[in-house]
Formats: C-alpha cells, sequence, structure tokens
C-alpha cells in the first residue's frame, strides 16, 4: 500500500539545486523561510540557533572562495548561513544572575541537532514556494575566516550553509539506502546490509551520477564493477578533512568537556 498526500510528495520531490536564476529573492519570502524554520522541533525551547542571510554580491563571492570555490553561491540571490548559537543563552544567563555552563559536549550537540531541524523546515518551506537550496558543507572549510566575515560572537560556529533560489536547472532525484539499511525494529542488526548497499550501489550507478565509471573489485584482481557509493563514499571518508574545527570550537567557547 503506497501512502501519500502533498507533503510527502514535496518531501520525496526533493533534490540539491546548484544551478539558479539570478531572480532576487523578496526579503519577505527569506523572513517567511526562517519562520517556518523556527517552527522545527527543538530542545527544552531553547532554540540554540540562528541565521545570518547574505544577499550582497561582495560578500557572496568571499563565501563562495571561502566555502571550496563553489560557483553556486555566486549565483544564489541568497546566501543562509545557518549556526549553532549559545550566545542568546550566555546572554540570558548574564541577565539573571545565573551562571552559563556551556563548555560540554552537550551543549553544542544540542545546538548542532537544533540548526539541522530547523534547516530542514526552512528545506521544505523554500522548495514548498518553488525555490531551490542546496547545503552547503563548505561553511565549515574556513572557519575562523566566515567567523570574522559575519561577525559572529562567542558562542556562536558554523554549521552549514544554504543557497537559495530559483532554480535554472533539474538535476535527478537521488534514491536513498533502502529502507532495511536504515529501519530497524526493536534491536539493530547488521544481517543484510552488505545486501542493502549493494544493491544501492547499481541504484546510484543507474542515474549516471557517476559517468558510468568502473572500478576494480576488491580482492579480486582485474575484475572491474560499476563505480557506486560504497566506492565513492568509502574514498570520501577514507581521508581527513577540516581537522582544525576542534580548536575553533574551543576559540568560540565550545570547550567540548
Amino acid at each position: 500500500m503506497t501512502i501519500t498526500n502533498p507533503t510527502l510528495e514535496l518531501i520525496h520531490q526533493h533534490r540539491s539545486m546548484r544551478q539558479y536564476k539570478p531572480d532576487p529573492i523578496a526579503r519577505e519570502v527569506v523572513e517567511t523561510i526562517v519562520i517556518a524554520g523556527q517552527r522545527a522541533s527543538t530542545s527544552s525551547n531553547l532554540q540554540t540557533y540562528a541565521c545570518v542571510a547574505v544577499t550582497d554580491t561582495t560578500k557572496r563571492h568571499e563565501l563562495a572562495r571561502l566555502c571550496g570555490n563553489q560557483d553556486q553561491i555566486r549565483q544564489a540571490p541568497v546566501f543562509l548561513a545557518w549556526c549553532a548559537d549559545l550566545s542568546k543563552l550566555d546572554r540570558a544567563c548574564a541577565l539573571r544572575g545565573h551562571p552559563h555552563v556551556g563548555d560540554y559536549v552537550e551543549n553544542f550537540l544540542m545546538a548542532a541537532v537544533d540548526v539541522a531541524l530547523v534547516m530542514q523546515n526552512a528545506t521544505l518551506a523554500a522548495e514548498s514556494l518553488g525555490l531551490g537550496i542546496c547545503y552547503i558543507g563548505g561553511l565549515r572549510n574556513n572557519t575562523r575566516d566566515v567567523i570574522r566575515l559575519l561577525n559572529l560572537p562567542h558562542y556562536m560556529f558554523p554549521i552549514s550553509g544554504m543557497t537559495l533560489g530559483v532554480p535554472n536547472d533539474e538535476p535527478v532525484i537521488r534514491p536513498r539506502l533502502p529502507l532495511p539499511a536504515v529501519l530497524q525494529w526493536e534491536t539493530y542488526s547488521s544481517d543484510g546490509i552488505d545486501e542493502a548497499l549493494h544493491d544501492y550501489d547499481a541504484a546510484m550507478a543507474a542515474t549516471g551520477i557517476y559517468d558510468n565509471r568502473q572500478v576494480a573489485v576488491p580482492g579480486k584482481p582485474g575484475q572491474m564493477e560499476a563505480y557506486g557509493w560504497t566506492e565513492h563514499s568509502a574514498r570520501r571518508v577514507s581521508r581527513p578533512a577540516r581537522t582544525d574545527l576542534r580548536e575553533v570550537l574551543h576559540e568560540q567557547g565550545f570547550e567540548l568537556k
């Protein structure tokens, strides 16, 4: 039985947009999207997030450079920098005469989860208005420079960027992992995971996004197979990235005790 409704249909149409028309986005539209984001669940109603909307061309070009020279940041009329934000709680403690104990791992995890939730709500809101988005993890490539550029105070840290604009492309909707690789009942079991990953490799290869490349079969010299998600992802996580983040987090007040 297939269960669907307009909300589910919108969710299943999601894809990352990396080509945008130059059409400006009205300030009221950006505000509407962020307000919708705010309706996401938030731990203890602490709302440990903030968003910096950037429309200035020069600043967007600088952000493009800092985020891996991504042209979509130059194209999109709006760039949203989503940040973990404990600074408002720090201020609340100062106003009410309480100590702010915000230097534990839990505090940062709480803020990071809050940011992810508000971003996803904002994504659905934007897409319901016919706009496109793409998350920009590259915002963490040069965090010190981003912090300076956006004037982020102590107890704030950039988690992810988001381009926002009118789509100028129709990218393929990428399949997701088979449900058995994600949904388990009662307890977790790794049984069937390898088979699910094999099936997903085939599904991703069929989209053509890997340009029909071939890769050697591990442990079988001379044999080749389609380059798929497992090879692509294993290569991605086999090397370190953004190794200075702990240091910058400390500088921003997130001690991660």
